[in-house]
């Protein structure tokens, strides 16, 4: 049977020009983590664009989500050009026409998910348009002209530090956090920012947090971004560094602990976007109802 999970290491990263990118695009790379020999509805890549490189305007026949994770590096589209700096996110919904420039000193790096998973290179089509000669934007979320993007840092993980004073804009679901067990979650990219197949947030897990086995009725990728985490999918154990990239399919089993004494915190995605309800099914919920059954 084929494995329902699939675990990359940093150290096996290797950085390449996409196939249908070599003529239309300069200092440009990715790692594809995540493709069709292991997914059915996810794409999940590290990019990296150096200084002066480029990607021609494109549109997609996927949708489109990103984080920056280093340097910085300019997008165009429609609504404008957006300089984006690390912690920085983004969505680009399907066919929206969108050109990559460099910036800064050194190469920038994203993580990007796409959804549904890409076919093959006639997904990306790439258009005619003129080139902008303005002054870029920062992302701001309080302005409505960077309404499609987001900001994130390490700091907005920490549910005491949730009060007015320190939010960039008024209280809201967006700036909630969802807290349990030692763990954090924050939404990023959702249906709420147009997102419509799939979403993007971050996790964090306190020293010694922990996450019961548990599967979903969709696909999810971690990108371990800081700290260590145990993860178990379907049983086996792998110890997850900053770097590395894993990802459970339909029905895998998976769970989390962070065994140090350090924050762990990572970039996860789901795709589908989660039902309604039911888009958890804990092991130890049904295991109850076995106990219970028995006593009866």
């Amino acid at each position: 049977m084929k494995s329902r999970h699939v675990v990359r290491h940093a150290a096996d990263m290797q950085l390449e020009v996409p196939p249908g990118y070599e003529e239309r695009s300069s200092g440009f790379r990715g790692w594809t983590a995540v493709d069709t020999d292991d997914a059915v509805h996810t794409g999940f890549a590290i990019c990296e664009l150096t200084p002066e490189g480029h990607i021609d305007r494109h549109v997609h026949s996927f949708e489109e989500t990103f984080f920056v994770v280093d340097g910085e590096v300019q997008l165009e589209t429609d609504e404008g050009i957006f300089l984006l700096r690390q912690g920085d996110y983004g969505l680009l919904t399907v066919g929206t026409p969108h050109r990559w420039r460099g910036s800064g000193d050194r190469p920038a790096r994203w993580a990007q998910m796409l959804a549904p998973q890409p076919r093959s290179v006639d997904d990306t089509f790439f258009v005619v348009g003129q080139t902008r000669d303005t002054t870029p934007l920062l992302i701001d979320p309080r302005d409505p002209r960077t309404r499609s993007f987001g900001h994130i840092d390490p700091e907005n993980m920490d549910a005491s530090k949730q009060g007015q004073e320190f939010l960039a804009r008024s209280a809201s679901m967006r700036t909630a956090l969802l807290v349990y067990s030692g763990i954090t979650v924050k939404m990023m990219v959702d249906s709420d920012l147009g997102a419509e197949l799939s979403t993007m947030f971050m996790v964090q897990y306190e020293p010694g947090g922990k996450a019961g086995a548990h599967d979903h009725p969709l696909e999810e990728t971690y990108f371990i971004l800081d700290g260590e985490v145990d993860a178990t999918f379907d049983d086996t154990t792998y110890r997850l560094q900053a770097g590395d990239v894993a990802w459970a399919g339909v029905g895998c089993k998976h769970a989390f602990f962070n065994p140090g004494q350090q924050i762990v915190r990572w970039l996860e995605t789901q795709a589908p976007q989660p039902p309604g309800r039911h888009s958890y099914r804990f092991a130890r919920d049904w295991e109850y109802l076995k106990e219970a059954i028995a006593k009866e």
